[in-house]
């Protein structure tokens, strides 16, 4: 059956590609965005990190890339995500002992606080497969937005080879629920959960800033 596209869901996803946008341009998390009109506009984008974290976030994978780079030149395919200066490699390499000498170079970076190095041993992976990916990844933020009752930009979605990694600021009841959802998209082979628990009173005075 074919995706039914309700108003609602429409300004959903709307609202999803906007947040999203503005996060990838380095939007402070101090400055919420409102979108609507002068009667209707609600709060719809806040970032759990600190402005602070967020711009050493971006620093952190500028810095990786390029340690990527002198570790593995054209030999592999790795992608690099960092989210409060938790670090999460992905992607392929050709063996152990570079595997190995990406984490140590990726781990040594200024202001890494942990790296998950969920890297394989294998060649690098398709276009076909990578844009798979892609729209795996857009699936799983769309039925977040969908729900209604998962903060979706409180997470940051990475999908590689089918497997969908999680991460984000959020509680153990967030993360199950985003877990859970994500598992039933199709194309998902896996889902890992690379989040920071937070407690409920944490949660509840982050969406208070």
């Amino acid at each position: 059956m074919p995706a039914v596209f309700t108003p609602r869901r429409l300004a959903s996803l709307a609202t999803l590609l906007a947040a999203t946008t503005l996060a990838g341009a380095g939007l402070s998390a101090c400055v919420p965005l409102m979108l609507g009109g002068a009667a209707g506009g609600v709060l719809l984008y806040t970032d759990r990190r600190t402005s602070g974290a967020q711009v050493e976030d971006a620093a952190i994978e500028s810095k990786a890339a390029r340690k990527v780079s002198a570790v593995l030149g054209d030999r592999g395919h790795v992608g690099v995500v960092s989210y409060n200066r938790w670090v999460l490699l992905t992607g392929e390499v050709p063996n152990e002992a570079d595997r190995a000498a990406l984490e140590q170079a990726v781990a040594g970076i200024e202001n890494v606080r942990s790296v998950t190095n969920e890297t394989a041993v294998m060649g690098s992976s398709s276009l076909t497969s990578r844009s798979n990916d892609l729209i795996v990844t857009s699936k799983v933020k769309a039925t977040f937005v969908d729900a209604g009752d998962v903060q979706a930009n409180a997470f940051k979605v990475v999908t590689e080879r089918g497997i969908v990694y999680l991460m984000g600021r959020v509680t153990t009841e967030e993360s199950d629920r985003a877990a859970n959802l994500a598992r039933a998209i199709n194309g998902v082979q896996k889902v890992v959960k690379v989040t920071e628990t937070i407690t409920e009173e944490e949660r509840k005075a982050l969406q208070a800033r």
